[in-house]
């Protein structure tokens, strides 16, 4: 069976490594589906969940892994995911995820007007939000 080889990952960690059959990569202009033989191209990545279609003899079934930004890079059936924020839907522990939210609503709240900090806390509780909504 034709095969990917992908490698995914994100500032701090490798998320996974090895074939794939295909996957689904979410980018800022919808869901691009890369199965082998599939042209060169780099892309940028959006929001969203990426969807990888294990091997049949590798158990099969679907890694899924919630994203927000970056790139990936395609080339000779091997595709490269460069997230900025990445986590595997299996891994996410709502209740780990409200407290971190809070503390950042919390810090959010605390900050002046015009204060350089907003974004950062801003981009925390988004980030929050989307673990939240694709918990599974």
């Amino acid at each position: 069976m034709a095969q990917i080889t992908c490698r995914f990952v994100r500032p701090d960690k490798l998320l996974y490594e090895g074939p794939v059959a295909s996957l689904v990569l979410a980018t800022h202009t919808g869901e691009l589906g890369v199965w082998p033989g599939h042209a060169s191209e780099i892309c940028s990545l959006g929001e969203g969940v990426v969807r990888l279609t294990l091997l049949p003899e590798d158990g099969g079934g679907l890694v899924k892994v919630l994203i927000a930004g970056g790139y990936a890079e395609i080339s000779n059936d091997t595709v490269i995911i460069l997230a900025d924020h990445a986590r595997r839907t299996d891994d996410i522990e709502p209740a780990v995820v409200r407290a971190t939210r809070d503390k950042a609503t919390a810090m959010l709240e605390s900050l002046e007007p015009g204060d350089h900090r907003t974004a950062y806390w801003e981009n925390k509780v988004h980030w929050c939000d989307l673990l939240l909504a694709h918990a599974e």
